[in-house]
């Protein structure tokens, strides 16, 4: 088997070599380790490689399929998860070295369906500390595959890297304020951020619980859409997951858009909205309509009290999952995840429940939305691609950025909206750009539907970089 001809192939087409025999799972995983051995410590995407296990999960893939026991999409290939989901027997540290020696004994409900559903899980993959804005100062932050210079998105900054660099098939990621769609567009990927409760929460560490969302991060809708089917659904173990059944994903490729009606605010996705960017999103209209939906002017509730109540909403239950383990261990814990923490200590219940007010309102506003329009189309971030020396400013330049790069992806925390990502071009230095579509709550199958239909009237999602 030829690595080159095999590592850069969307998980659906090496997903049916691998289950027609014609390559085996075990060919597989070893070509995928062998390519992490050889560029992952330049690239930094993995927290920890699970060789052994990996290769024992394959062969038993192997042995199944043999049999004709096919468990679905997944079986026999090589993924890689977030290293804030529990891994049974392996450490789980959350970004954080206070946690590096935080061993569990069972896996997560994610992990533990990808593996129920044949998947191999190669290893875990980091993140930024805590899954907030900033890798921890002991922490190498992962290398965007494309231009080392450009940020590489956060805080799924690993499970961004490494499928776009070809050190996976697919990655697990987290969204608490945007980071399944930040790596995401950064990285050139298709990411899912799914409904709030759609994807079991149990066994993954939490940053703000009622914000977090679990997701797949692939090379395509369609390999975002069958990962999704994996994981999604009710769970015993928390009672916040959706009792609703799971649709098949992959029913919604090739249904196209025609007639799909798609809704945008010129002025929400144009104003404060850089050139690169602006292009983009006219080429995506253009490529929409081109497929036959009806783009509808609609308007956007006012979003800017609920983008700045999402900081204060993130610290108090970020403060919460931490009131254990912060005051002994402060000194340990880095600048931005001291601030957090602080700043949810000093929050009283009154304010808190101003903004828990705030958010049901303008929740109710987006989903009035969908009574006219089935997806909405916006930005992901309002720049092109920042590099690494733009995202390293401190103070209230900090403060500034972060309130702009949210723009597009918080508010869709805060409603627990359904959003797709998809890369949509590229910047004059080679970096990635990406878009998204939003969904009402718990359709994302009309997110894989027109994720496809894109995607089969463009190549972005084509392209990789070269290693």
């Amino acid at each position: 088997m030829s690595d080159k001809d095999v590592h850069y192939m969307e998980l659906l087409e090496v997903s049916k070599l691998i289950q027609s025999r014609k390559l085996s799972s075990v060919e597989v995983t070893q070509a995928q380790l062998d390519r992490i051995a050889k560029l992952d410590t330049k690239l930094k995407s993995y927290v920890t490689v699970m060789a052994d296990k990996a290769l024992k999960e394959a062969n038993t893939a192997d042995e199944q399929i043999a049999k004709g026991r096919i468990k679905g999409p997944l079986h026999g290939v090589p993924v890689a998860v977030k290293d804030l989901c529990w891994t049974d027997g392996e450490a789980t540290t959350f970004g954080m070295p206070i946690f590096k020696n935080n061993v569990t004994r069972e896996d997560g409900t994610v992990p533990r369906k990808l593996r129920e559903a044949g998947a191999v899980i190669l290893g875990k993959v980091q993140l930024t500390e805590g899954a907030l804005t900033d890798h921890h100062p002991d922490v190498p932050a992962p290398v965007n595959p494309w231009n080392a210079d450009h940020w590489s998105g956060v805080s799924s900054s690993g499970s961004g890297v490494a499928p776009a660099a070809g050190l996976c098939f697919g990655a697990i990621g987290t969204d608490t304020g945007g980071s399944i769609r930040y790596p995401s567009s950064a990285c050139g990927l298709s990411g899912i951020k799914p409904t709030w409760g759609r994807v079991s929460r149990y066994g993954a560490f939490e940053l703000a619980a009622t914000l977090d969302h679990l997701g797949p991060m692939n090379r395509s809708a369609a390999d975002a859409g069958a990962m999704l089917g994996a994981i999604a659904g009710a769970d015993v173990n928390d009672p916040t997951a959706s009792l609703l059944p799971v649709p098949n994903y992959l029913d919604s490729v090739g249904k196209g858009i025609k007639g799909m009606k798609i809704g945008i605010d010129t002025r929400y996705i144009s104003d404060d909205v850089d050139g690169p960017t602006t292009q983009m999103m006219e080429h995506v209209l253009a490529t929409i309509k081109a497929l036959g939906a009806e783009v509808r002017e609609i308007q956007f509730p006012d979003y800017r009290d609920v983008l700045r109540n999402w900081f204060p909403l993130c610290s108090i239950e970020a403060a919460v999952v931490h009131e254990k383990t912060y005051a002994a261990n402060k000194s340990k814990y880095g600048p931005a995840m001291v601030n957090l923490i602080e700043s949810g200590m000093k929050l009283s219940g009154m304010d808190y429940q101003k903004i828990i007010l705030d958010r049901l309102a303008f929740k109710g506003r987006v989903e009035a939305l969908f009574q006219d329009v089935d997806l909405l189309l916006v930005p992901t971030i309002p720049m092109q691609s920042p590099t690494v020396k733009q995202m390293a400013v401190t103070g209230q330049e900090y403060a500034d950025l972060w309130y702009a790069m949210m723009r597009y992806t918080a508010p869709f925390d805060m409603t627990g909206s359904p959003t797709i990502t998809l890369p949509g071009g590229f910047t004059s230095s080679n970096a990635p750009l990406g878009f998204q579509f939003v969904a009402p709550h718990f359709r994302e199958e009309l997110l894989v539907q027109a994720g496809d239909a894109y995607q089969g009237a463009t190549d972005w999602h084509k392209k990789h970089p070269v290693l």
